[in-house]
């Protein structure tokens, strides 16, 4: 999930719903798209998050997903062999 519009490749608005942080606070879902560049590896079903400031990434979903994602010691590459 991300509240960074430029974000999305596609995005569809939709008026409802909330996501519940683990603080308890809660941020209104805005709408859900596609996530990336022509050039990157694509992330459907993302979350636009009104308010978000961090973009938010679950790792087992990715991974339940078919992605891969590899870590360093100066970031991480997401990858899939569709």
């Amino acid at each position: 999930m991300t509240g960074d519009l430029t974000k999305f490749t596609s995005l569809k608005l939709k008026a409802k719903g909330h996501v519940t942080y683990g603080d308890n606070n809660r941020g209104r879902i805005l709408g859900r798209g596609t996530n990336g560049t022509r050039n990157s590896t694509t992330i459907q079903n993302v979350l636009y998050v009104k308010g978000l400031r961090h973009s938010l990434l679950s790792i087992s979903q990715l991974c339940n997903k078919g992605y891969k994602v590899n870590f360093k010691s100066n970031g991480c590459t997401i990858s899939h062999d569709w």
